[in-house]
């Protein structure tokens, strides 16, 4: 049994292919696009999404474990999947699930050719990752010799990209930086190429890069945070992709003054009021600091405070200024209103931390 009837994250298509078409708007025919669908889609369905865009006629898809990789493979998913943080005991199972890893360092690259020796593979897609001044995972310049010296003994990878990930772009302060990257990138990549006898694809823009900087798209660009419909530099024209709902389960009508709801009495009533009480909880993805009235969920245009703490399965919320409300009307946690972005706000947070909470056992369900 599922929780569809209670609650469920509606993904709307239409603003999925809006914002996917907004984006391919500002790249040349010739650019790749690579779509992230790692984190579960940032917790809107990796395989329903996946779904949708493969119809769209994405180039690639990013995931970041093998085991995500694996997920949409047995789901129907032909598109190549590159395996962002591939780590280095799952080489077996990226290779017979056709997935392309991100290869770091150099002992990534050695431990994933004598896998594909044993398994008798040559020419096998890799993905090499440079730090152009990230630093988190990458070759820097000073190691290059040692990769390009492996490189051309070995028959075992052909290089499909050679990438990089940009650090700051969404903000414009940081602009020098993030073209000293680039700069930086461009280098290194045309001296593995020197040394390949053949040109991969390059990229490194991130979607705030798409919006920012698309005279340096290259060969291909990488569209997280932007085709769920946030725009990490606050650019304007995108569609929430998502909207996480319920229904109402049970109304109290007129809980007396002087009454408390929920756990540990924190939700003191201080005049006659009408509590909604709906099934998501803080297992579901709404963070307990949003309980105690920090924040309002949406039923019939008007947003209705939290009353008291978030329960594991459940809230309460205040109706009591709401018309006509009544079980089983609908609560929009986030989507229009509130989005994603202005629940982030109250928690000092990032939109992505809002849309990977959304657990799993929440039916994601496609309209439109």
């Amino acid at each position: 049994m599922n929780r569809e009837r209670f609650a469920q994250l509606d993904i709307d298509l239409r603003s999925v292919l809006h914002n996917y078409k907004f984006f391919r708007s500002r790249l040349k025919k010739s650019t790749k696009l690579l779509i992230l669908v790692k984190a579960n889609s940032y917790g809107h369905g990796a395989v329903e999404f996946a779904n949708i865009l493969q119809d769209a006629g994405v180039d690639y898809f990013g995931v970041a474990y093998p085991i995500e990789g694996i997920e949409l493979r047995a789901a129907g998913i032909t598109t190549p999947i590159i395996v962002l943080s591939c780590g280095t005991d799952h080489y077996k199972e990226v290779i017979e699930n056709s997935l392309e890893p991100a290869i770091p360092n150099l002992y990534s690259l050695k431990k994933f050719c004598r896998q594909a020796i044993k398994m008798g593979v040559k020419e096998y897609p890799v993905h090499i990752n440079t730090d152009s001044g990230m630093h988190r995972l990458g070759f820097v310049e000073k190691e290059l010799p040692a990769l390009l010296n492996f490189l051309r003994k070995s028959r075992q990878v052909r290089v499909k990209s050679i990438y990089s990930h940009l650090a700051a772009s969404d903000e414009k302060k940081w602009d020098k930086f993030t073209l000293e990257q680039i700069h930086k990138f461009n280098k290194m990549a045309d001296e593995i190429d020197g040394v390949l006898g053949y040109r991969p694809m390059h990229h490194i823009l991130n979607s705030a890069g798409i919006e920012r900087f698309p005279q340096h798209q290259m060969d291909m660009v990488r569209l997280g945070l932007g085709i769920y419909g946030i725009s990490p530099s606050g650019g304007k024209g995108l569609r929430p992709a998502a909207s996480l709902k319920c229904k109402i389960l049970q109304i109290k009508e007129l809980v007396p003054e002087d009454g408390t709801v929920g756990y540990g009495r924190h939700g003191k009533i201080v005049r006659p009021s009408k509590i909604a009480t709906i099934p998501l909880g803080y297992a579901d993805g709404i963070d307990r600091r949003l309980g105690r009235g920090a924040a309002g969920f949406c039923v019939k245009g008007k947003l209705a405070p939290t009353v008291g703490n978030i329960c594991m399965d459940m809230c309460m919320i205040d109706v009591t200024a709401i018309k006509d409300v009544k079980v089983g009307d609908t609560v929009t946690i986030f989507g229009d209103k509130p989005t994603a972005e202005d629940l982030a706000k109250i928690l000092k947070t990032i939109p992505y931390e809002i849309l990977t909470s959304v657990d799993r056992r929440v039916d994601r369900v496609i309209k439109g």
